[in-house]
């Protein structure tokens, strides 16, 4: 069997395990666990320069190593998928004119974000959830100063934008 062969079926072996037990909420990253579990087996098949055969058990093992290692990483930096494919769904609205009218507002702030860059999208999103800029800046990793340029000059561009779309944010 030549290695290539050999590396397909661990990488085989490998994706049979990241989607036994891989979260649905981690689902699009799945390509990149396998991944990251197939550098971790490379790396110790060099160091282990005299012993070539790898178990299945090990395999499986490293899938599920990978997956923790993710799944903490997410958490601390609580990081969220911005879905803009569906509208956000308002249950306190008073009746059809409210649902209409928050419908509208909902597709004019998606539109209105996807058209800012993507660094003031975020900042203004986290914004929007309710972080401040001091979170903000921890979260992705930016200084102060950046978060809050980032912050205030999308809001601007989102009020803008807004605005030429017939509505007048408070």
């Amino acid at each position: 069997m030549t290695e290539n062969e050999q590396a397909e079926q661990i990488r085989q072996v490998l994706q049979r395990a990241v989607n036994r037990i891989c979260p649905d909420w981690l689902k699009s990253s799945r390509d990149d666990l396998v991944q990251n579990a197939m550098l971790r087996i490379l790396e110790m098949h060099k160091l282990a320069e005299g012993n070539p055969s790898i178990q299945s058990s090990y395999l499986y093992k490293t899938a599920h190593s990978v997956m923790i290692d993710e799944i903490r990483r997410v958490r601390r930096r609580a990081e969220s998928a911005l879905d803009y494919s569906e509208p956000v769904e308002d249950s306190n609205c008073a009746g059809p004119y409210q649902a209409t009218l928050s419908h509208k507002i909902s597709v004019a702030l998606r539109e209105c974000l996807e058209r800012m860059t993507e660094s003031r999208c975020m900042g203004v999103t986290l914004h929007l959830q309710g972080h401040t800029v001091p979170d903000i800046a921890k979260l992705l990793g930016w200084k102060n100063k950046q978060a809050d340029n980032n912050v205030y000059r999308g809001l601007a561009n989102l009020r803008s934008c807004l605005q030429e779309k017939g509505f007048q944010p408070t």
